[in-house]
């Protein structure tokens, strides 16, 4: 963006949830690039996302909140009591002060997977839209780290359980420019998700993070049983065939070269 569509549009007051996380920080990044002040919405900076603690004063003045919070949770009753608690929380915080927008970020094919993560990214949804605030809402796909993450979650000695997924890895720095000009535009309704470039399998990517990091880990794949583990089988986290997708610029062995930060 140049200089005079920022001075154009102005700068706006934007607070960010979960502003350290893998999508927060590009999120905080991008809008200080554009020229906007962010007020990050975290534990440090003592807010409880969960309960309001604190929240109130840190939303004074702001434009837009851009939620993309989350939590470690893969049991149902679990990701919707994060995901239920914390988008109450901030819709009725902003609707005290008087935010204009909410921002949220979701994920690709959360209709036709019935994970338990997933449920609870659908009652943040239903929420947003129920809601009375006006809404942004982005699906994603897989982010490019998540086959790091996928290393960690089973291990058994050297080996790392990974579960057989048909991904479309997009950089999370590209999400949080999609974010961050949501923001701008204003209340948008639901639009087009964003995949990156390639259409990949989940293990061999974990394998390509483990070698080109040294980390000596072996990778072995498993089908997860049910309807949940077809899903991600299918394809159906992916952004093929649909027409409407936008589409990231990153491949994957272009951000792996490029190192943690996937500049």
């Amino acid at each position: 963006m140049s200089e005079n569509q920022q001075e154009k549009m102005g700068r706006m007051r934007m607070a960010v949830a979960g502003a350290t996380g893998t999508a927060g920080h590009h999120v905080v990044e991008v809008a200080r690039e554009r020229g906007h002040d962010v007020v990050p919405l975290t534990r440090s900076t003592g807010v409880d996302l969960t309960t309001g603690a604190g929240l109130a004063e840190r939303l004074a003045d702001v434009d837009v909140v851009i939620d993309v919070a989350n939590a470690n949770v893969q049991q149902q009753e679990a990701a919707e009591e994060f995901f239920g608690s914390v988008t109450r929380t901030l819709l009725a915080a902003e609707r005290s002060a008087g935010v204009g927008h909410h921002v949220a970020l979701s994920i690709i094919g959360i209709d036709d997977v019935p994970w338990g993560y997933y449920q609870g990214k659908r009652l943040q949804e239903r929420l947003i839209v129920e809601g009375d605030r006006p809404w942004s809402l982005l699906r994603a796909a897989q982010f490019h780290e998540f086959a790091e993450l996928a290393l960690g979650y089973v291990r058994i000695g050297p080996v790392s359980v990974v579960p057989r997924m048909t991904s479309q890895p997009v950089a999370a720095r590209e999400v949080a420019e999609a974010l961050v000009a949501l923001a701008e535009q204003g209340p948008s309704g639901r639009v087009p998700d964003l995949a990156g470039p390639e259409v990949l399998p989940m293990h061999e990517l974990a394998r390509q993070v483990s070698r080109a990091r040294g980390l000596g880990r072996r990778v072995l794949p498993v089908p997860l049983p049910g309807a949940a583990g077809r899903g991600m089988r299918d394809g159906s986290l992916t952004a093929q065939g649909d027409p409407a997708a936008r589409l990231g610029r990153l491949t994957f062995d272009r951000w792996l070269a490029a190192g943690a930060g996937g500049r």
